[in-house]
């Protein structure tokens, strides 16, 4: 038996988005605008993520003035370095950040700046790598990371580059044990909110619990579609899920099982071909095409 830690574990889920920017960076709103809209759509939490570089200031944006009773963000930055080995600057996701973590330095490259984010608290992700053509040594190299992006909205809807789920299984693969992510990356120059978030498994909608959540992988990321429980037993997942078309539970390679069926809210799937491969993790898609992605699961032995 497996215990999910999105399932097994005590609290409610919580919906939020980890990725979004604001007029302190390349956005088109003010920070307290883009907390409001999330806000006023019924999120319970937001990271503002403004790009961390000299020419905006080095921002890690104050957002607590916008929280309420109901609402709260959580501090962070999307931090840049020269450079990937296609010459591209490096695009890494940290979530609380403290307020005062220092600009970036001449001469630190994206690995060391993501070990210094990660040893100053924060939640660590490679951000849109489709988006921006990151290598698996690139994405190898980046050894804080605790997720991946398996869907950014903004890079789908602009540049049909939005899936990081190549990636993110090459990486499982290769025995990188990391989390994967929905997200809106929303500057708002176009209709890119609501598109991806999570659904963070904490007993309080608090900073300190919601990041704690994060780093364990107590969350399932989705564009809709509702996972209500995965039970994981020796030799079959159950899925109990809102109305899918498909359920699958993918492995290593081309190892996978699926129910392929209109309606489906339970779903049981077999693991013999999956287990020798290392890890599963469970997909759930509606009618509509839209996805759900549960972390990883990791078989030992």
């Amino acid at each position: 038996m497996i215990a999910d830690p999105a399932f097994a574990r005590p609290g409610r889920f919580w919906k939020g988005n980890v990725h979004t920017h604001s007029t302190a960076s390349d956005g088109v709103r003010s920070p307290e605008a883009v907390c409001a809209t999330y806000r006023e759509a019924g999120y319970d939490f937001l990271a503002l993520t403004d790009h961390f570089m000299a020419k905006y200031g080095f921002p890690i944006v104050d957002t607590r003035p916008f929280r309420t009773a109901r609402f709260t963000t959580l501090l962070g930055a999307e931090l840049h370095a020269p450079a990937t080995s296609l010459g591209e600057l490096w695009h890494i996701l940290a979530v609380g950040l403290p307020p005062d973590f220092a600009p970036t330095p001449e001469g630190e490259d994206g690995p060391a700046l993501a070990a210094r984010a990660a040893a100053a608290g924060a939640f660590v992700a490679i951000p849109h790598p489709a988006w921006y053509a990151l290598s698996d040594a690139d994405a190898a190299s980046i050894g804080a990371a605790h997720a991946v992006e398996v869907y950014n909205h903004t890079s789908q809807l602009r540049t049909d580059r939005g899936d990081g789920a190549h990636l993110a299984d090459r990486m499982l693969a290769a025995g990188r044990r990391v989390s994967l992510l929905a997200v809106d990356d929303a500057h708002f120059a176009c209709m890119d909110a609501f598109g991806g978030w999570l659904m963070v498994k904490a007993e309080a909608n608090e900073p300190e619990a919601l990041l704690a959540a994060l780093k364990d992988g107590a969350f399932y990321a989705t564009q809709g579609p509702l996972i209500h429980d995965i039970a994981w037993g020796a030799e079959e997942v159950e899925v109990t899920c809102s109305a899918a078309a498909g359920v699958m539970v993918l492995g290593r390679g081309s190892r996978a099982a699926q129910v392929v069926a209109p309606g489906t809210t339970r779903a049981r799937l077999p693991l013999a071909r999956i287990r020798d491969g290392g890890f599963a993790r469970i997909v759930v898609a509606d009618a509509a095409g839209r996805r759900a992605w549960a972390n990883p699961v990791f078989f030992e032995g």
